[in-house]
């Protein structure tokens, strides 16, 4: 077997508390509803995903040194996810609230925990320098700390290491209502310090980052800008288009699954074509292992529900070569 180097995931690990009302909620009033715990964050959910698919991943991260931060961390070990952990004493593990309206559509409410205090003195830099790929979410870039830590993280994983080219890097622009709040121009050049080779918008992102307001025109802004850079636009229900240096144009459309809650299917949706790229580097056959899962993400509840032999069926059309499932499967 061909040793592959890991996917590391840097940014954020926390408690989601996924609300779904039966009923509009009111002031002052009450409902029904549907309501999970679970562990969560961004960059967490696509190391999730990656081992599910089959790729090695690892997840750096802080929490505090709590119960919440105990049980989000057996999670990820019980999915096979490797696990660089800084506790903290002073601050909390995060916990995300995620309200998800009859459409499935979510709206989160994110606390600032101890995933938002990462420090560059901190980092595992024998894990980043080791790693075959770094994934960053915005989440780290919105405020220092932990900007710094990550900024930090991706110069030690594209730093030279001995008899091996650098790693690459993934972005995902992670919220285009923090992109507004900290203003466009603002987000671009935080934005453009991070040496990145792959970006992971979502159509609500591309359009906050670019300005524009056709999807396509949005892929042509982003091309022009990071022109180095593999995109990798999420655009739901119409599936993904993707362009990149070496990579034509090309739209992959989505399943047809039903919309039954929206947490999550980014995420899932970049651990898979992660998994894939990274094994075959064939960009249009990740996005189509991409949005297989996350097709069966949006069809259930929950960023990383528990799999099921339909998420069997769909990963065994796209095996990656010398593939081992994580202990969830």
């Amino acid at each position: 077997m061909i040793e592959r180097k890991p996917l590391v995931s840097l940014g954020d690990l926390n408690w989601d508390v996924l609300a779904k009302p039966d009923t509009m909620l009111l002031s002052g009033g009450d409902t029904t509803g549907r309501l999970e715990l679970s562990g969560g964050g961004s960059a967490a959910n696509l190391a999730v995903w990656a081992r599910r698919c089959g790729y090695p991943s690892t997840f750096v991260g802080k929490i505090g040194r709590d119960r919440f931060g105990e049980l989000a961390t057996a999670e990820l070990q019980a999915e096979g996810v490797e696990t660089e952990l800084i506790l903290s004493d002073e601050h909390p593990t995060g916990v995300v609230l995620a309200l998800i309206d009859r459409r499935g559509q979510r709206a989160m409410l994110t606390g600032q925990g101890a995933d938002w205090e990462l420090l560059p003195a901190e980092l595992p830099e024998d894990v980043l320098r080791a790693a075959g790929h770094l994934h960053l979410t915005a989440w780290s870039l919105f405020r220092d700390p932990p900007r710094a830590a990550a900024l930090a993280a991706a110069l030690l994983s594209k730093s030279s290491r001995t008899g091996e080219g650098n790693a690459t890097l993934s972005l995902d622009p992670g919220s285009f209502q923090m992109i507004q709040q900290m203003g466009r121009e603002n987000f671009l050049k935080i934005v453009d310090e991070v040496p990145f080779d792959l970006l992971f918008p979502n159509d609500d992102e591309a359009r906050a980052m670019s300005g524009c307001a056709r999807s396509a025109d949005a892929l042509s802004w982003l091309r022009e800008r990071y022109p180095h850079a593999l995109v990798v636009l999420k655009m739901d229900a119409d599936g993904a288009l993707i362009e990149g240096p070496d990579q034509p144009r090309v739209s992959v459309a989505a399943t047809p699954d039903t919309l039954i809650d929206a947490t999550g299917a980014g995420d899932a949706f970049g651990g898979a074509f992660l998994a894939g790229w990274l094994t075959h580097h064939d960009a249009a056959k990740a996005a189509q292992l991409a949005v297989e899962v996350g097709g069966w993400v949006v069809s259930r509840f929950g960023a990383r529900p528990p799999a099921d032999a339909e998420l069997l069926a769909r990963l065994a059309r796209f095996p990656l070569e010398s593939a081992q499932t994580g202990t969830s499967l």
